[in-house]
């Protein structure tokens, strides 16, 4: 493999996992296949998950992801990878399997699932504080997307996340958006 990578055939994306330079290849691997490569196990979220589901207008310059490992990074010549640490009794809780293309899956994160990781990690993020405000103005939601968002996970992302915050922000969100 050496000698390919040497050659200029082969792309090292990270140690035992390679991939062919683009004038080998017939088409480009969706960047949601390669992160579940690089890091298992894990699935599309955050700001990434709720680009993918039409909700936030800005485009989206890195695959972000959650896993229930350790949190890591690769900056590869096909795009930058982060998997931040969400633990969960259930990790797929909120998660689908998605068809990207002919045989391409990846597991997605739901946006409310992406909503709840996004809480987990940015700490100072209530309910009581901010409401609806944080998912319209600093995720920048428009209010009438807020109700294209799917409820009928929210018990199960409730149970499975261990943040008592998290669960707190998305029952206050049920309410809201049930009104």
């Amino acid at each position: 493999m050496y000698r390919a990578v040497s050659a200029g055939e082969v792309i090292r994306l990270k140690s035992g996992l390679f991939l062919l330079q683009p004038s080998f290849r017939k088409s480009d691997p969706h960047p949601y296949v390669v992160a579940a490569l690089l890091h298992a196990p894990s699935h599309i979220s955050l700001e990434t998950a709720l680009s993918y589901h039409g909700l936030i207008p800005e485009a989206v310059y890195q695959t972000a992801s959650v896993t229930v490992a350790r949190s890591r990074s690769f900056d590869t010549p096909i795009g930058r990878f982060t998997f931040q640490r969400v633990p969960a009794r259930n990790p797929r809780a909120g998660v689908q399997a998605v068809k990207l293309g002919n045989n391409a899956w990846a597991f997605v994160a739901s946006a409310l699932r992406a909503i709840a990781d996004i809480v987990y990690l940015r700490r100072s993020v209530v309910w009581a504080k901010d409401r609806l405000g944080f998912l319209t103005d600093s995720l920048r939601i428009e209010e009438e997307d807020l109700s294209r968002i799917e409820l009928a996970s929210c018990e199960e992302i409730q149970e499975s996340l261990r943040s008592r915050r998290v669960r707190e922000y998305l029952e206050g969100l049920r309410k809201e958006l049930a009104r």
